[in-house]
């Protein structure tokens, strides 16, 4: 498991966040987008006489493009070599098909273009409702944690609940808890098992719970920040409410030792006489870098196990190497999730015949 801030760093960061953030609502034809030679692209906002201007990082960039239905590839191509076309492009758009939209700016860098219903479901806040639980859970702990430009991960393990795989191969059970401030994702409870042999971790597919961030449409005209809603403070405290409810029972006894039966069968699953092709293909199915093919790949040999259990955790541990991005990480463990959710191969139906002997036979 790929290791991120400690829980204090955590903390630090987000009200961090919290203090240097600042959120808006506003109509697009108060919007004033530029992009420049250097690559760089800015919004200026129009409200009530007074201007602010932010940069725009890739991500809204993106959420602009998907909007506006400017094909991506295109979008950069404009961005790169024609960018007064696509200043051109964009502003057109933003005046001829006029629409309220939530623009969510840190450190000076619009860092999401969203829906005006989106509900701002923060990270702060989000710990402040979590942590108290997992802090009464007997025998649980934060092993890993991180803020990214896209998420917030963290993610806990029961020492309590332990079981073998095979002897001397010990795991935990545990669960991720993640978010998105910036219109990625849903607040996800996902379960995860912890394997002590080698610290990795394998966030399951199945039993994922999922909390939405969609909210009430917001009413006003013009372009105005947005401060914490005291109309939505009930709504808020209801829906953390469910998410800490959530989390008392994420860690499942049942479901953990239905994951521990699934991993033991994929001990008999032989991946086939050419390893290299098989990874060839898993690289294929997820979208696998080159490194993280040869990370696999080194991992599979080294681990010397030659079955669908040792592919996922050749996976797993390629995630603590294969990049330096906690979120690809994190999304490496989900791969080894899936490739365990993968249904059982088809055992060929074996059909004895009783040889019937010949019509002379029979009616002598």
């Amino acid at each position: 498991m790929k290791q991120g801030r400690t829980l204090e760093q955590l903390g630090e960061e987000l009200q961090r966040q919290r203090e240097a953030r600042q959120d808006f609502l506003s109509d697009t034809t108060l919007m004033d987008f530029k992009a420049e030679d250097n690559g760089r692209s800015f919004i200026s906002l129009n409200m009530k006489g007074k201007t602010q201007t932010f940069a725009v990082n890739e991500l809204a960039h993106q959420q602009i493009s998907q909007r506006l239905q400017i094909p991506y590839r295109y979008y950069q191509k404009m961005m790169v070599e024609q960018p007064d076309l696509l200043s051109e492009n964009v502003n057109t758009w933003f005046h001829y098909a006029p629409e309220r939209r939530m623009l969510r700016t840190l450190d000076g860098e619009v860092r999401a273009f969203l829906s005006d219903r989106y509900r701002r479901l923060d990270n702060l806040e989000l710990c402040e409702a979590v942590l108290p639980i997992i802090r009464d859970m007997p025998g649980a702990s934060i092993n890993s944690c991180e803020v990214t430009p896209t998420h917030m991960y963290l993610k806990v393990v029961n020492k309590k609940l332990k079981a073998e795989v095979a002897v001397g191969d010990a795991v935990q059970a545990g669960f991720v808890i993640s978010n998105s401030e910036v219109g990625l994702g849903s607040v996800k409870i996902e379960p995860l098992i912890y394997r002590l042999v080698c610290k990795n971790g394998l966030v399951l597919k199945d039993y994922t719970q999922k909390k939405y961030h969609v909210g009430r449409q917001a009413e006003g005209d013009g372009a105005y920040e947005l401060y914490s809603d005291e109309t939505l403070k009930a709504d808020d405290k209801a829906f953390f409410m469910k998410v800490q409810d959530t989390v008392k029972v994420a860690v499942d006894e049942a479901k953990f030792i239905m994951a521990v039966d699934k991993l033991k069968e994929s001990m008999d699953i032989p991946l086939g006489k050419d390893p290299v092709k098989e990874v060839e293909l898993l690289a294929d199915k997820y979208q696998l870098n080159p490194n993280e093919r040869g990370d696999v790949l080194r991992q599979l040999f080294m681990g010397k196990d030659n079955s669908r259990y040792g592919l996922i955790n050749a996976v797993t541990a390629a995630s603590k190497m294969a990049s330096t991005s906690y979120e690809r990480a994190t999304d490496l463990e989900r791969i080894g999730g899936e490739i365990l959710a993968e249904p059982l191969p088809k055992v060929k139906e074996v059909i004895n015949i009783t040889p019937v002997r010949s019509l002379n036979a029979i009616t002598a």
